[in-house]
């Protein structure tokens, strides 16, 4: 059997779709599986076991052309089989333009006649981590092609392999960037691309920074170049000297970068997910958004949370005070930080 799965369109959701790539892959240990992804995602499953392939969504995957190149592509390789975690009415059509036999995805964005077994959203959507939503969809899979007797994992932590040499890339990186050898390093993740409400205040973030400094930390800045401002903001603020890698590095080399500090501290974002899935201790703050359905869930994850009468609302903007950030100080982080690190 040769299945294809159409993978997500976010960082996190990335990683938190890995145990459910793994389950599919214990299920149908024989079959040959596909990731069809955006281009980005390579620098997460370039060693993933439960794969056998990787084809790359280049980034302008809205053009007509690249849409139209994509059915190609899945058309050519005869798949018996796609698995559609996205959401989206375009992902299903190309699965069904490419003439994929069985489809299977979730009967959400008017798309149930594009796929031959459209999956009901489970009642618990909004009530149980992101991950099971997508092991969800692998057990109705496995029901519908392997029978009613076809037992599914319940372990939704996704554990991400990363070889030692992609870990030495990331030490090798940090030392050029300046970073000293014997010295912990402590990555800061201060971004975040799609929500400024989901943003700790820099100034905050610049006040951890000089603490950790204080104590003996190198302190490297990390993200997107949509991220750039703000810690170009941070380094301003803070008393101490960074190494900003903000916007320098491809998501492959982060993602080696993540396998090499010591803890990573960060905003609700992907790279979050990223560091503690390759299990580096990681310390993630959380405001409007729900840490039920969308926190790091390996056991190197901890979240810092103000649990104010608002929150969480989903808002990308904060229409008042931002209390459930600002609440939060930097000793409160600083101290769990040592704790994480000890």
């Amino acid at each position: 059997m040769k299945i294809v799965v159409r993978g997500t369109n976010w960082i996190g959701d990335a990683v938190m779709s890995v145990p459910a790539l793994r389950e599919l892959r214990r299920l149908f240990p024989d079959a040959h599986i596909a990731l069809h992804t955006r281009s980005w995602a390579e620098g997460i499953f370039r060693d993933a076991d439960f794969l056998d392939e990787i084809i790359a969504i280049e980034k302008k995957s809205s053009d007509l052309s690249t849409v139209l190149g994509q059915v190609r592509t899945l058309d050519k390789r005869k798949f018996d089989l796609a698995v559609i975690f996205p959401n989206s009415y375009r992902s299903a059509a190309i699965a069904k333009l490419a003439r994929v036999p069985r489809r299977f995805g979730y009967a959400k964005e008017g798309r149930r006649l594009l796929l031959t077994d459209p999956i009901r959203v489970p009642k618990w959507k909004n009530e149980r981590h992101e991950s099971y939503y997508y092991l969800s969809l692998i057990a109705e899979v496995a029901n519908r092609v392997l029978g009613p007797s076809a037992k599914i994992s319940d372990d939704a932590s996704p554990l991400i392999d990363l070889s030692e040499k992609r870990r030495q890339n990331g030490s090798e990186r940090l030392r050029a960037a300046g970073c000293a050898d014997g010295r912990p390093t402590i990555a800061m993740g201060v971004g975040s691309t799609n929500s400024m409400a989901k943003r700790w205040p820099a100034s905050n973030f610049a006040v951890l920074a000089d603490m950790l400094i204080d104590n003996g930390f190198d302190v490297v800045l990390m993200g997107s170049p949509e991220e750039r401002g703000v810690s170009a903001d941070l380094s301003a603020l803070a008393k101490g000297k960074l190494i900003d890698l903000t916007g320098t590095t491809s998501l492959a080399e982060a993602v080696e970068i993540l396998g090499a500090v010591d803890l990573f501290i960060s905003n609700d974002m992907g790279l979050a997910h990223v560091a503690a899935a390759v299990g580096t201790p990681t310390l993630a703050i959380f405001g409007p958004t729900n840490p039920l359905t969308t926190r790091p869930l390996p056991e190197t994850a901890e979240i810092i949370r103000e649990p104010v009468e608002c929150s969480p609302c989903m808002l990308r903007e904060c229409p008042i005070d931002h209390r459930c950030m600002t609440r939060i100080s930097p000793q409160r982080v600083f101290e769990s930080a040592v704790r994480l690190l000890s």
